[in-house]
């Protein structure tokens, strides 16, 4: 499960020493205002981090230090805008420019100085998820915590002072050069380095990105220069926003969105979609993203809403009509839903994810022949790439059509394929106990809740399991469970709570549950015939 909160209440070196003696693996995601970044965990160990919207260094560091000339840095990077899919790092090995053991020690400074840039960080809030690996990184390490909290620590105690006289990035200085010039004072190669660039125009943001240092020791140099009076303070360039500026401000919030989507962040995602869809109301990316965020939420209008508007602004591809059509779905407009797949599919033949979401609206109408014709199309599509969604509506399917043995197999099989998925192992203990099998679909029921304690469903079917046994105080724990994580996940549930209330004779708590259940679904004839029963006098 997610581990969440605020960093004015718990600060970041505390949190990343919590997951190091937890040995845990996945992602910390860290949002402060504008800024937002990652830093992934492999059993303890960090192994990857970086911030969005920041400049990649890594090609500063290179140059700053020796391993690469400025006119090298200009030609891996020329060809990196020609194959976007390539790293940076691996242009400079493969093309001979730089020795692999090198390339790795920089990525680890670069690494580390993400991480110890995220450590200035002090309110915000931070969301870890576990299992999460960065996605396109090849090239990760594996750092002991512990070796940069001491160095962090001390650069937080220098960067508390250094605040002081910068206390934003978007400040403007200027080198006060009759001072500079009527003095002997040597200066140091980084207040070398940044010294043309206090000219007056460039605001310290600029002057961190055009002088190839990291943040801290950029700011280590300005606070040196201004304390001894050779730089001073001239305005700010946050009032001085110009069409450009106004672009890169539109594709921040857009960056910040699609990682605060990625980490599961949807509040936060939302939020900046929402700004980007004010500050250019005429694009379709911004409500796609909003249509994403709503689905993952449950609130299937507001998203069909947001795709739709999306498909008008930025024309209907694939991904907004199949998005579209879960969400009709999941609402209960199933030729609506049919109707956008088909679209989908007349875009996309060779998609295997929108045969996919066909099968399911076929699934859904009870059109087992079709749904099996479907899924047979999305599995030669994958071949052994089939992803777990695969394997439960083909079981589905095949259990519609009245095939337990062959539903069995295909659960079984993407078990082998994807060993512990949760909805694989609920729909194991399913089809179990429907053949009889009651101790081991207990048991996949069990393993289901296991793997994910915080998906609702798993819950709840080890309740039905149990509550068809005959287990109700067993029951009634895991429904309660349920409820508590997903308050509107069905009247059944409701009804069952009712039902085991009713038998431990707590009567008004059995009153509340079906009232529950009537609220859902007043067309629950046995919940109404059951509230009518508590209104007749004993």
């Amino acid at each position: 499960m997610a581990i969440k909160g605020s960093l004015r209440e718990a600060s970041l070196p505390d949190v990343v020493q919590l997951l190091a003696l937890g040995r845990k693996s996945g992602c910390l995601a860290i949002a402060d205002r504008q800024s937002f970044g990652y830093v992934y965990f492999d059993d303890g160990l960090i192994t990857f981090a970086s911030i969005v919207n920041r400049r990649d260094r890594l090609g500063d560091l290179l140059v700053r230090n020796g391993l690469l000339t400025a006119e090298a840095l200009a030609q891996a990077i020329a060809l990196q805008e020609r194959d976007r899919g390539r790293k940076l790092g691996e242009i400079l090995v493969t093309t001979g420019m730089l020795a692999r053991e090198e390339l790795e020690r920089y990525v680890r400074l670069q690494i580390e100085e993400a991480v110890y840039f995220l450590f200035t960080w002090t309110q915000g809030t931070f969301n870890f998820e576990v299992g999460v690996r960065p996605e396109g990184e090849d090239l990760l390490v594996a750092i002991p915590p512990e070796s940069l909290l001491m160095e962090a620590a001390r650069r937080v105690d220098e960067w508390s002072l250094i605040e002081k006289k910068i206390p934003s990035f978007d400040l403007i200085f200027a080198v006060d050069q009759a001072h500079l010039d009527g003095t002997a004072v040597a200066l140091s190669e980084e207040q070398s380095r940044i010294l043309p660039l206090l000219d007056g125009q460039r605001d310290f943001r600029q002057v961190v990105e055009e002088s190839g240092l990291v943040e801290f020791e950029a700011g280590k140099a300005l606070f040196g220069l201004l304390t001894a009076g050779f730089a001073r303070r001239v305005g700010t360039s946050a009032a001085a926003a110009t069409p450009r500026l106004a672009e890169a401000r539109i594709e921040e919030h857009r960056n910040l969105g699609i990682a605060f989507y990625k980490a599961g962040m949807l509040d936060e995602a939302e939020r900046e979609f929402r700004r980007v869809a004010e500050l250019r109301p005429s694009e379709g990316g911004a409500p796609f993203y909003l249509g994403l965020v709503a689905l993952r939420q449950a609130r299937f209008e507001n998203a069909v809403e947001a795709l739709r508007l999306s498909a008008e602004r930025g024309g209907p591809r694939v991904a907004v009509l199949h998005n579209l059509a879960l969400a009709l779905l999941r609402l209960g407009r199933v030729d609506e839903a049919e109707a956008a797949w088909g679209e989908a599919l007349g875009r996309a033949k060779e998609d295997p994810a929108v045969h996919l979401g066909a099968a399911w609206t076929a699934i859904a109408r009870g059109a087992w022949d079709v749904a099996g014709a479907r899924l047979e199309r999305a599995g030669a599509l994958w071949g052994d790439r089939r992803p777990a969604a695969w394997h439960q509506a083909a079981a589905l399917a095949a259990a519609g059509a009245d095939d337990p043995s062959r539903a069995l197999g295909l659960v079984r099989d993407g078990l082998a394929r994807h060993p512990g998925h949760p909805v694989l192992l609920t729909s194991l203990a399913v089809l179990l106990e429907l053949s009889g099998e009651m101790a081991e679909a207990e048991a996949a029921a069990r393993a289901a809740f296991a793997e994910a304690p915080g998906l609702p469903q798993a819950s709840k079917n080890l309740g039905d399991l149990l509550y068809r046994a005959g287990r109700y105080d067993d029951a009634l724990e895991a429904y309660q469970r349920a409820a508590r994580l997903a308050p509107d996940l069905g009247d059944d549930l409701y009804f069952r709570l009712g039902n085991i209330a009713y038998k431990r004779r707590e009567t008004e708590q059995a009153r509340r549950w079906w009232e529950r259940a009537a609220a859902l679904n007043p067309q629950h004839e046995l919940v109404r015939a059951n509230l009518d029963l508590l209104r007749v006098p004993a």
